[in-house]
């Protein structure tokens, strides 16, 4: 049996043959408010594992580098190795969540250009907001891999919402997290409903984890719906 190396909140990290690669199992475990909340959805591994494997493939066609390789079954996709760099890149089109708390703004107002928000990825600390000059004092990033993960977050984000309009779903904001693979950043972890907010376009009925988070119910019936808007 593979060595398992790493398991995060909702993800398990596996050696392979090939040093260059690494196998990752979606876990139905999910969490909330860095981990105070804690619960399971049903096939919430599988689906987040063929809807993660279908967006990597959209960003591959339009030439944006991810360390997906393949999917290899319902649960579970090949990729590549990376260094991870501690800053989650977090991009918002609409107001919603903190962002809604931290200006005033209802949720659902538009926001007139997208706004890219970095955290530092400490779970100890609650993964706070940082900036530049954080970012330098920690050490933990250059200047440059910070103006590259910053580049792709916005090109991810034109691919993501051209591609959802068509299947009458609102990108909302969403998390990636990148690394660096033989000295190239590249996109890693996952997106997924766990990292992004969807909402119906028409009816604005949320189809991600905030359904779990606030204890809307149907959790699973929304990670499904956005499955099948993705694949038909």
């Amino acid at each position: 049996m593979a060595k398992m190396i790493y398991e995060g909140k909702a993800k398990q990290i596996f050696l392979t043959p090939n040093e260059d690669e690494l196998l990752v199992y979606f876990k139905d475990d999910a969490t909330a408010f860095n981990g105070l909340k804690k619960g399971t959805i049903v096939n919430k591994g599988e689906l987040n594992n063929k809807i993660s494997s279908f967006f990597f493939n959209l960003l591959n066609e339009n030439n944006i580098p991810n360390h997906f390789i393949k999917q290899v079954d319902d649960r579970s996709m090949l990729v590549k190795t990376l260094k991870i760099i501690p800053v989650e890149v977090v991009v918002r089109n609409i107001a919603a969540g903190s962002l809604a708390k931290r200006l005033g703004w209802e949720e659902g107002r538009e926001l007139p250009t997208p706004v890219i928000e970095l955290y530092y990825k400490d779970d100890d600390l609650g993964d706070p907001i940082i900036n530049y000059y954080h970012i330098n004092v920690l050490n933990i990033a250059t200047k440059q891999q910070i103006a590259q993960m910053e580049e792709y977050a916005l090109k991810i984000n034109t691919v993501l919402k051209d591609f959802l309009k068509d299947k009458n779903v609102d990108l909302v904001d969403f998390k990636l997290e990148f690394g660096t693979h033989k000295g190239e950043v590249i996109l890693g972890d996952e997106i997924s409903p766990d990292t992004c907010r969807f909402w119906d376009s028409a009816t604005k009925e949320k189809l991600d984890k905030d359904r779990f988070r606030r204890d809307l119910g149907n959790v699973e019936d929304a990670y499904k719906e956005i499955l099948n808007r993705l694949t038909v």
